[in-house]
C-alpha cells in the first residue's frame, strides 16, 4: 500500500474511531513504526489531524478533514495528467530511466508500443510495461524494499552507472529552494544515482509537493531540465526555477513555458 492509500485510511478510521496510535496503524497496514510517524507528521502538515502522545486524533474542524480526502482522492486523477503529458515528452528509440514513485507509475500506466528501451528498479512499473509490446525492460536487481516494492542498495547504483540514457523521469515527495527531497534515503540515493546517468531529467510531481521539503535531499533544482506538474505555482517559484534554467510543463495548459 502506498503512503497516499495509508493517508486516506487514517483519515477514514479517525472519521469512525475518532482516535488512533501507532501500534494501530502498525499492525493496520503492516509498517514500522517509523513509517507511522512519517504518516502522521504528513496529515499533521496538512492540518488534516491533531497529533498526540503515541497517535492522533481529528481536528476540530471536520471540514477540513473532509477536504483534505478529497483532495487525496483526487491525486491519481492529477497524476494521470501528467504522466499522459510525461509520455508525450517519448521519442522511439529513446533510452529511458523511470523511477519507482506513483506519478512515474501514472506515465508507465499511459505507455503505448513504441520501440523503446526502459531501465527501472520498480517491481510495478516493470510488470505494467511488461504488458507492452515493443519496450525492452531492464529491471535492476538489488535489496528489496517490501513495503513499495522498489529495489535499492550497492548492486543497484553499481549498476546503474553502467547505463547512460536519454531521459529520467524522476518522482518527489517535495520540490522547494532545498532541491528535491524524499523521504526515503535509499530510495534518495538511487534517484539521484538514475539522474546522473541520464542526458534530461525529467521530473514529475503534482502541485502539492512544491513548498515541501522532506528528509532526504538528493538533487539540487540545476539538476533538473523539465518539470512536468498539473498547476502552475506561485511567482516566487516560477523565478526559482527560471533562475536555475528549469523548463515548466503543465498539463491544464499544455506545453507552458510561462516566461519565455
Amino acid at each position: 500500500m502506498y503512503q497516499e492509500e495509508r493517508l486516506i485510511a487514517v483519515i477514514q478510521y479517525l472519521k469512525e474511531k475518532r482516535r488512533i496510535s501507532i501500534e494501530q496503524m502498525c499492525e493496520m497496514f503492516d509498517i514500522s513504526r517509523d513509517t507511522a510517524r512519517r504518516d502522521l507528521v504528513k496529515l499533521e502538515d496538512r492540518k488534516a489531524i491533531v497529533r498526540t502522545r503515541g497517535g492522533a486524533i481529528l481536528p476540530t474542524s471536520h471540514a477540513a478533514i473532509q477536504d483534505y480526502t478529497n483532495r487525496l482522492k483526487t491525486v491519481s486523477y492529477e497524476k494521470e495528467r501528467i504522466g499522459r503529458e510525461a509520455v508525450s515528452l517519448m521519442q522511439p528509440g529513446d533510452k529511458l530511466i523511470l523511477d519507482t514513485s506513483t506519478t512515474v507509475q501514472a506515465c508507465a500506466n499511459q505507455m503505448t508500443p513504441m520501440e523503446l528501451t526502459v531501465i527501472t528498479n520498480s517491481i510495478h512499473q516493470a510488470s505494467i510495461l511488461s504488458n507492452v509490446g515493443n519496450i525492452s525492460i531492464h529491471l535492476l536487481g538489488g535489496h528489496l524494499q517490501k513495503e513499495h516494492q522498489f529495489l535499492y542498495g550497492a548492486s543497484v547504483i553499481e549498476r546503474l552507472q553502467s547505463y547512460h540514457v536519454d531521459k529520467a523521469f524522476i518522482g518527489v515527495v517535495g520540490i522547494s529552494d532545498q532541491g528535491l527531497t524524499i523521504g526515503i534515503e535509499e530510495d534518495g540515493m538511487v534517484k539521484r544515482t538514475m539522474m546522473k546517468q541520464a542526458k534530461e531529467v525529467i521530473v514529475l510531481a503534482d502541485h502539492t509537493k512544491f513548498g515541501i521539503t522532506e528528509f532526504f535531499s538528493f538533487a539540487g533544482l540545476e539538476d533538473v531540465d523539465i518539470i512536468v506538474t498539473d498547476k502552475l505555482p506561485n511567482d516566487r517559484f516560477q523565478k526559482m526555477l527560471k533562475d536555475n534554467d528549469v523548463e515548466l510543463i503543465v498539463t491544464e495548459e499544455g506545453k507552458l513555458n510561462p516566461w519565455t
